[in-house]
């Protein structure tokens, strides 16, 4: 399989980018000069598709356990090297889950399912990154 994107320049800090699917996003930097930013950041939005790689794993492996009316929420926290180029050295992910008579192995078992075998993202954050992951219920 392969992916194309397509990036262009709107100025300043701001760039928009497209997706195979078609839609666009915005990707801006911390301003300067106290104006507000337009869009995401580039790392930051690595750390977002890391949750959003994990969580669609997640839903769609409880989606065939069975398991409904949950919640989940995902926070994904990445510390950057001190030296050019930074990068995500360390990133630690907490799954939230809650629910009424939520299944806390199945959903132990989907996390596992996605970290240790589906989540492409989150792979590509192996070949960088130390990558911790908790999983917490409500």
């Amino acid at each position: 399989m392969f992916h194309k994107t397509t990036t262009c320049w709107a100025g300043g800090m701001i760039f928009e980018s497209d997706n195979p699917s078609g839609n666009k996003f915005t990707m801006d930097s911390k301003p300067t000069d106290g104006t507000k930013q337009k869009g995401l950041s580039p790392k930051a939005l690595m750390l977002s598709s890391l949750a959003g790689c994990t969580g669609i794993d997640i839903v769609d492996i409880l989606k065939k356990m069975k398991i409904k009316n949950y919640s989940l929420k995902i926070v994904v926290e990445g510390e950057l090297t001190d030296k050019y180029p930074k990068y995500y050295n360390n990133v630690n992910i907490k799954y939230y889950f809650s629910g009424d008579g939520i299944d806390s192995n199945k959903c132990r078992r989907a996390v596992e399912l996605s970290v240790k075998k589906y989540c492409g993202v989150m792979e590509m954050f192996r070949q960088f990154a130390k990558v911790k992951t908790d999983i917490l219920f409500h």
